[in-house]
């Protein structure tokens, strides 16, 4: 669990530096989209420190799908928004609402109830049939992204985003559906095509989904993608369970730390990191 809520962290806190780094590099003055916004961004330790935390924040994760239900970590990563959302009203001097101090509350007591509920994670390493269909979702985030890219606004980036966060589902299933690291079960494992093409495909979307539209939209749908259908895999083929007789704290944790997610799905591009629309 710490290195699944240290993974948020990380999440959380690359964003919010990035964000400052895309602020310093951009133009003073005029309007557009600038082309090498990004080169100019990458020269400051600012944003390559966040993408060292977007690394650690990685590592981190598969460690924590390796060791806890997939439930607990997803709940956790979503959690990286109260992250960004706290570090961001103090860095970028954003200002937050009570409701969403109250929505950083809440994240924090869904994880602290699913930190008591979780068990370990399930010990079933899932069928060839699981790993197939893994690949066939993540194959299906591509389809969803030429979807979603023809329609309009909000839409749009809901679709998107949703799409996202079932790559990076996919990603945490992938995980644990890898059961041999030699060069030849890696190979003929489909769980390892299925996680790099679900993750690519995610950080498309997502990028795609924040450059035009609504960061709002586009983050409520990658945090429901992203935790919803993992959870039920984990819990339905590879046998994640929670401690004896806390099943009901565990859904109440994972039920209050979602939601909270959603009521800061604001910060899932840190304020002033694009020009994206916010609401």
């Amino acid at each position: 669990m710490l290195c699944a809520l240290g993974s948020a962290v990380c999440f959380g806190t690359a964003s919010v530096l990035q964000a400052v780094a895309a602020r310093a590099a951009a133009p003073g003055s005029g309007s557009g989209v600038d082309p090498v916004l990004l080169v100019r961004a990458a020269r400051q330790w600012r944003y390559l420190a966040g993408l060292a935390l977007d690394g650690l924040g990685f590592l981190l994760e598969l460690v924590a799908l390796r060791t806890l239900p997939i439930y607990a970590v997803g709940a956790a990563l979503a959690a990286s928004l109260a992250v960004t959302a706290v570090v961001a009203a103090e860095v970028l001097k954003v200002r937050l609402r009570g409701v969403e101090w109250a929505a950083v509350a809440v994240v924090c007591g869904g994880l602290a109830m699913l930190g008591l509920a979780s068990g370990a994670e399930g010990h079933r390493t899932g069928s060839q049939a699981l790993r197939l269909g893994v690949l066939a979702v993540a194959a299906a985030v591509l389809g969803i992204g030429a979807l979603g890219g023809r329609l309009p606004g909000r839409a749009r980036a809901a679709v998107l985003g949703l799409g996202a966060g079932l790559g990076f589902g996919v990603v945490e299933v992938a995980v644990r559906l890898i059961d041999g690291f030699s060069p030849a079960e890696l190979l003929a494992n489909p769980a390892v095509y299925a996680l790099l093409l679900g993750g690519g495909a995610a950080f498309l979307l997502l990028t795609s989904a924040l450059q035009r539209g609504s960061v709002t939209a586009a983050t409520a749908g990658m945090v429901i993608g992203e935790t919803v259908g993992p959870a039920l895999v984990g819990v339905a083929w590879l046998g994640d369970r929670t401690r004896e007789g806390l099943a009901p704290l565990a859904i109440a944790g994972f039920t209050l730390a979602v939601l909270g997610a959603l009521a800061l799905a604001r910060f899932g591009e840190a304020p002033g990191a694009s020009g994206a629309d916010a609401g």
